[in-house]
């Protein structure tokens, strides 16, 4: 029915396989790229339902989808293809979102959620999209994708300076940890780090509220459509651009870089059924992270990190239906604490991106992809991600027609 649909080769039994592979490298990958989701990207799913003024149980109901829905999809996507494929948000998508809300109401924008999961099932069902995929070089996409991941590493040098109490220590264990490679096999460098940190908010009193912690269910906030014109002109396309090339083309870039191989339209055709699911209850179109693949790929084995995946889409689930006790609990914690713990778990996948970029062929694209994505000037409300990659290709064109003719790397 879909010749282009990507069937999984080796399917790992429940009590099996995935026991046998599970490891305490894999389970700390796996919480901390949830981690990540889970604190500065959740922060700007709330600061958009504040521009648009939504109620505490809609912000609550749009956090449950975005992380029990997309838990659910990611745990079924790594124990069918055996690889590490983490879904979540768009996050360029939610702040499209937050600045449509000061002129739209919530009900137009769930209308136009369920238009642009319609297309991307479309184009998904096509192959169209692994076609393209396979067409752009992966050294300019990997250029944009360094662009959008440096901020993690400047935003690690900006926590060490701003709170050297608490991510001062954690870079220190860290560098012993890795330094030193009797240690490191006994306990992660980012466990260390993790650890560390925590320590040092505790002593230190740093968490902002201390009232006790009670937990409280998730009740969804079930969201009627409207139908509007503008609405889904304004959203729309944007919308599936963030999802398509500028989240997906992150998280098949990351993956490839790792070894892996991307079902490329089971991923895109999970994205649009993730979009219809979500918006069910309010919350934005599913994609597959970068961030988060790239800190779960980051280290150990590469036939046993689906196993950090499935940890990352358990842990999400176990988020969604308590998300009114976590956000709290996370809004709670130090920005620098994050900073930092995010920075040391991309450090390496950032070195990655640098040299897949620039060590051969397409290097001047891949130079201009990086230039315009750091610069973070969006155009017709699409981000500076896309706008990145078209300048690198249309440049490479140009200017590295050698590297098309005789070209290897996809």
């Amino acid at each position: 029915m879909l010749p282009h649909l990507e069937r999984p080769t080796d399917r790992p039994s429940i009590s099996g396989k995935i026991i046998s592979d599970f490891g305490l490298l894999y389970a700390s990958n796996g919480f901390i790229g949830w981690l990540f989701a889970a604190t500065a990207p959740m922060a700007i799913i709330l600061t958009a339902g504040l521009q648009g003024e939504l109620s505490e149980g809609e912000i609550a109901s749009w956090i449950f989808g975005a992380f029990f829905i997309n838990g659910l999809i990611t745990i079924l996507f790594c124990w069918l293809y055996r690889q590490p494929l983490a879904f979540f948000w768009t996050i360029p998508g939610t702040v499209l979102v937050g600045q449509s809300l000061t002129h739209l109401n919530f009900h137009q924008v769930v209308g136009a959620y369920y238009v642009t999961g319609a297309l991307i099932l479309v184009l998904g069902g096509s192959g169209w999209v692994k076609r393209l995929t396979e067409l752009v070089p992966l050294p300019i996409v990997m250029g944009m994708v360094a662009g959008v991941f440096l901020r993690f590493g400047l935003d690690l040098v900006r926590a060490v300076f701003a709170d050297g109490a608490v991510a001062g220590p954690m870079v220190a264990v860290w560098l012993l940890l890795s330094s030193v490679p009797g240690l490191g096999r006994r306990c992660p460098p980012i466990i260390g780090a993790l650890v560390v940190g925590a320590l040092a908010t505790i002593v230190l009193g740093r968490f902002e509220d201390s009232s006790p912690l009670e937990f409280e269910l998730i009740r969804p906030v079930i969201q009627d459509p409207a139908w509007s014109i503008a609405a889904l002109v304004e959203l729309v396309l944007p919308l599936a651009i963030t999802v398509l090339v500028v989240q997906n083309g992150q998280g098949f870039a990351v993956l490839k870089a790792a070894g892996h191989n991307p079902p490329v339209t089971a991923v895109t055709i999970a994205c649009g059924v993730g979009a219809f699911a979500s918006a069910l209850v309010g919350a934005i179109s599913t994609c597959l992270t970068g961030p988060t693949n790239a800190i779960i790929v980051g280290s150990g084995e590469r036939k046993r990190q689906y196993v950090a995946g499935i940890v990352v889409g358990l842990l999400s689930i176990m988020f969604g239906l308590f998300a009114p006790t976590f956000t709290r609990l996370l809004l709670n914690t130090p920005k620098s604490f994050v900073a930092a713990l995010a920075g040391l778990a991309m450090l390496s996948v950032l070195q990655t991106t640098f040299v897949t970029a620039f060590a051969n062929r397409f290097s001047f694209g891949a130079l201009v992809a990086f230039l315009v994505t750091i610069a973070d000037m969006p155009l017709l409300n699409v981000g500076a991600p896309f706008w990145g990659l078209v300048s690198g290709i249309v440049i490479s064109v140009l200017l590295e027609r050698a590297d098309f003719a005789s070209r290897p790397m996809s």
